[in-house]
């Protein structure tokens, strides 16, 4: 009877701490379930993101890279316009050098009469510069003087006597386009230049000058006799100038 009796108890005792057991085994396994299925949504969202952000980055590189392309395309054709001006340039000063050499070879009635020692040109009128015109010749010469810069020079001398023709400045920048020549040395392009000034503009304050930087560029050349010559037209056409005096020393070690 207390065996029956015990039984009864311990049976239904028995039946509540399985189940229990059995309730608090089966909770975990459902939460973890869920937990996983969180991860996996959170990392498939992360991974959206990030795809989404890669094409956007992709995007931006492709604009950059076609600024880019323009960019550069538009620097390629500013120095083609640069080349092409320069090249042009270039070529009216040959092209006005050898005219004027040719002008100077034709004997005209002018040309025979007999010249007075110490007989300078007829001075013209130049048209005198304006504040803007200044500024812009004062830069090139920073260039050639302080900076060195004389390929930079080159390129705005040429800009400058296109732009301002006929100018008191404008014979200037030929002198000293003659003089970045020499200095570099080109000595062709620096003989064309110093003969503008010297036979186109023979009365500016610059002839002189020029005219004797013409006669040591036709040495450097090799063309003594014709530098001699030059040196001697410093002599006779600006005696007083300090040119003159240089044109002498030459010919006295020439």
């Amino acid at each position: 009877m207390r065996h029956t009796l015990m039984a009864a108890v311990l049976i239904p005792l028995g039946f509540g701490l399985a189940g229990a057991v059995s309730a608090q085994s089966s909770t975990p396994a459902y939460q973890n379930t869920a937990s996983e299925a969180q991860r996996k949504a959170g990392n498939s969202q992360a991974t959206a993101e990030l795809f989404y952000m890669i094409q956007q980055l992709q995007g931006d590189v492709r604009r950059l890279q076609g600024k880019v392309e323009e960019q550069q395309y538009e620097i390629r054709k500013l120095q083609q316009q640069g080349r092409d001006r320069y090249v042009d340039l270039d070529q009216r000063i040959l092209d006005l050098s050898k005219a004027l050499d040719e002008r100077a070879s034709v004997p005209d009635a002018a040309a025979n009469k007999p010249e007075t020692s110490g007989s300078k040109p007829k001075v013209r009128n130049y048209r005198a510069p304006d504040a803007e015109e200044r500024k812009a010749y004062n830069q090139i010469i920073d260039l050639i003087r302080n900076q060195k810069a004389y390929d930079e020079a080159i390129t705005q001398l040429y800009e400058f006597v296109d732009k301002y023709p006929e100018g008191d400045l404008t014979v200037n920048a030929y002198y000293w386009l003659g003089e970045v020549y020499l200095a570099k040395p080109q000595l062709e392009q620096a003989k064309q230049a110093f003969t503008i000034v010297a036979t186109r503009y023979d009365d500016h304050r610059k002839a002189a000058d020029a005219v004797y930087k013409l006669g040591v560029t036709l040495d450097k050349l090799g063309e003594k006799g014709e530098a001699k010559r030059r040196m001697q037209m410093v002599v006779d056409h600006y005696p007083d100038s300090s040119a003159a005096d240089l044109a002498r020393q030459f010919l006295g070690e020439a």
